[in-house]
């Protein structure tokens, strides 16, 4: 695979930003499921999972599928056809399925939003070596816990390269050395204008250290040079069950330059009561990179899911915005409907689909964990 050309100005000094969720696409990146370790015991039912989404996705844009061959390919494609997501006729291996294509790239496992590409747009006017859409490429290191990751860390590589778009690796000066940094995309999220909300627990944590020896300041420095971002907010912590340490698109998510929501949990003896008070009273307090108070509207929590005796990270925060449609996990809970409406009224404009994620959620991950989009 070849290495991104080295740029002697940074995306933001070319007029690139990391753009909202909810910004036009002009596809989803996801990667199809084959790694049984992931859901142990539970894995018959996840490809069907993956069918639905796709199938709510390729309505209204286009989604792009890692697989490792054309085997695999194959084999995708017939179960996208008996759950009639592809017709019969796109059994063909060698073509595009109308809004549906296939990428051979391996993969270890399907997280794309950690593991994939950062998108990038330029506001300005684009030139031929520095085009409307532009990615960054960081590491990845399987949330500084797993061994399977090689295959995974080659992915923002690989799919930069295949758009031919221009591409960044972020490095950081640590004891004079260049280290290239550790960022996954579910650890941040943003409003498109300049904010950037994460937490401490996943960043700055020597649990799980994704880049020991770097600051606050210039992780600080690296989110402004990269992704465009004047202003960041630091909450503390994310919710039980969550074996990435604190990422933050189970917990506050941005839904309009102004406002956030917000996973709550009413219940005292719950684990995640005390860490999503303390983050909804500090967005509260909380201000955009103009000044501006954030609007804060609470989520509410499922109740607590189980398998095998360990909690999930069950949580209705980790919806995924695509063009004109909304995918939110459910979990058959009372809650469910709760949250619905509460995006319904966040997102007067878009469609909200719940997608049934009981199963799904034992991977440890869900809607906007499996997705990656990249902008129109």
């Amino acid at each position: 695979m070849p290495k991104p050309r080295k740029f002697s100005q940074t995306p933001a000094a070319l007029d690139y930003r990391m753009p909202a969720e909810w910004e036009a696409h002009e596809a989803t990146w996801i990667a199809w499921p084959h790694n049984r370790a992931d859901w142990p015991g539970r894995f018959e039912p996840i490809p069907w999972v993956y069918a639905e989404i796709v199938r709510q996705l390729a309505r209204v844009e286009g989604v792009n599928i890692l697989v490792e061959d054309v085997a695999a390919e194959a084999k995708v494609r017939e179960l996208l056809i008996r759950a009639h997501v592809l017709p019969q006729q796109a059994a063909m291996t060698d073509k595009p399925a109308g809004a549906i294509r296939f990428h051979h790239i391996p993969t270890d496992r399907g997280w794309t939003r950690d593991s994939g590409p950062i998108f990038l747009r330029r506001d300005s006017r684009p030139t031929r070596d520095f085009p409307a859409v532009a990615a960054t490429a960081w590491r990845f290191n399987a949330w500084a816990k797993y061994n399977d990751w090689k295959l995974d860390a080659m992915i923002a590589g690989e799919i930069t390269n295949r758009l031919r778009v221009p591409a960044w690796e972020p490095e950081v000066k640590v004891n004079g050395h260049p280290r290239q940094v550790v960022l996954e995309g579910g650890s941040i999220d943003v409003n498109g204008c300049g904010t950037l909300i994460t937490t401490e627990e996943c960043l700055l944590s020597d649990m799980q250290q994704r880049n020991p020896g770097v600051t606050r300041e210039e992780l600080e420095e690296l989110f402004a040079d990269y992704l465009g971002v004047e202003k960041v907010i630091w909450l503390d912590r994310g919710i039980a069950g969550d074996d990435t340490h604190g990422h933050v698109d189970d917990i506050t998510r941005f839904v309009t330059p102004t406002t956030v929501v917000t996973a709550y949990e009413p219940d005292p003896a719950d684990p995640n009561h005390e860490p999503l008070s303390d983050n909804f009273r500090w967005l509260k307090k909380s201000t955009d990179q103009s000044g501006h108070p954030l609007r804060v509207v609470k989520l509410p929590m499922p109740a607590p899911v189980y398998f095998r005796g360990r909690r999930l990270p069950a949580s209705y925060a980790n919806f995924y915005i695509a063009n004109k449609l909304v995918l939110v996990p459910v979990f058959s809970d009372p809650n469910d409907r709760v949250a619905l409406n509460t995006l319904t009224a966040v997102f007067p404009d878009r469609e909200i689909v719940g997608i049934y994620c009981r199963d799904l959620i034992w991977g440890l991950g869900a809607l906007h964990c499996m997705t990656q989009q990249q902008p129109a």
